[in-house]
């Protein structure tokens, strides 16, 4: 009989592989026991709740708990690994600070399959710091990229989670139509909800803030200028750079238009010719520049970790302000540990749930005003 059930159990182990996506696979939190790597630093989290004329889900009402189909709620999707863990903790906390209805946000994390922290101790440490976060973590198998990936001018952009987003359209739930898909070297300072209400007009498939001012072609070689086939794919557009760290997608479109194989022909290309140097950019802006549904600046003031070779400080561009992104090669979590941080970084440190005991203080930290929901919230996984 023990036998019987164990070649079932088998049987049906190979048959859940078989059907489910190659791209990942989902797995459920439990609770966290500490995991001997240091990752059980971070403190709790405040319990973040909705504040009046939130919807409230039928899942809710019924069972006490949420699904990722349910229509009421604000998709995020980010990658969690254990490289910029701190990061990825710092701007979970920061979404559900200023939201108004932070009990309505479901957070995908795509991990890593080899990566040093396992995706079961990456989720333990994710409900021990936010015990009510609905969220699911998503197992990204390294080998569907990593064939594609070409040398690029710094090492971390080659890491193959990076290109996670490529596949959203394929790991998430079917009945996730729409995402917001965010970096992990960032902080919101505004609600979320304000960013998920942005209309994807016409055929538009994705939206994010563009710099139409930004030199274009920089982004891609000689090579790929000076062939008459190659750059004709910009021939009726009016491309502009547009930052991949922040973007709102729309996955139905996404799926029917298999912009996920799309992105993968340019990244063929540039293995056979070197057509761009700077990672998972550039097929992205191949594929959609000059199609993207503009969205204010203020959802991403990019740039503040420097260039991808110094990471030297930069100040906020002109204008209001709702994302910090510490987008290049300085990180403000390991400057304030060096003592060496820019006057920006001192914005991410109040998101920062990392026990550190030597954490810097100073006086002359910038001042700024935010909006700020000061809510609290319960909420569970499926």
């Amino acid at each position: 009989m023990t036998v019987g059930f164990r070649l079932d159990a088998a049987v049906l182990l190979v048959l859940v592989s078989l059907v489910l996506p190659p791209f990942c696979l989902g797995i459920r939190s439990i609770p966290a026991t500490g995991d001997g790597m240091g990752f059980d630093r971070f403190a709790e989290a405040p319990d973040y709740r909705n504040g009046e004329g939130c919807p409230v889900s039928a899942d809710k009402r019924v069972f006490g708990l949420k699904s990722s189909c349910d229509p009421s709620l604000v998709h995020v999707a980010m990658t969690l690994d254990s490289e910029y863990l701190r990061g990825s903790i710092a701007a979970v906390h920061s979404v559900l600070k200023h939201a108004s209805c932070p009990e309505n946000i479901f957070f995908h994390f795509i991990s890593a399959e080899f990566d040093p922290a396992s995706p079961r101790v990456l989720t333990q440490l994710v409900r021990s710091t936010f015990p009510s976060l609905n969220f699911k973590v998503y197992i990204f198998r390294e080998d569907t990229v990593i064939n594609l990936i070409s040398s690029s001018i710094r090492e971390a952009l080659e890491n193959p989670l990076n290109y996670a987003r490529n596949y959203l359209g394929d790991i998430l739930d079917l009945c996730v139509d729409r995402v917001i898909y965010l970096d992990s070297d960032l902080v919101l300072v505004d609600d979320i909800h304000k960013l998920w209400k942005t209309t994807l007009t016409g055929l538009k498939i994705i939206g994010a803030p563009e710099y139409c001012h930004a030199n274009f072609t920089k982004y891609f070689t000689d090579t790929f200028w000076s062939d008459p086939v190659l750059s004709r794919v910009f021939g009726s557009r009016r491309p502009c750079y547009f930052n991949t760290g922040v973007m709102v997608m729309d996955l139905v479109k996404w799926r029917e238009g298999n912009y996920r194989k799309r992105i993968e022909n340019w990244m063929e290309i540039q293995r056979k010719k070197r057509i761009y140097d700077l990672g998972s950019l550039p097929p992205f802006l191949l594929v959609f520049a000059g199609n993207v549904e503009a969205i204010d600046h203020r959802w991403n003031q990019h740039g503040l970790g420097g260039d991808n070779v110094k990471g030297s400080c930069r100040s906020l561009h002109p204008g209001p302000v709702s994302l910090l992104h510490w987008s290049g090669k300085g990180k403000p979590w390991v400057r304030l540990d060096a003592r060496k941080p820019c006057p920006l970084d001192y914005l991410w440190e109040p998101y920062d749930l990392y026990k550190h005991s030597n954490k810097i203080k100073t006086q002359h930290q910038p001042s700024m005003v935010f909006y700020s929901s000061t809510l609290i919230g319960y909420s569970s996984y499926l």
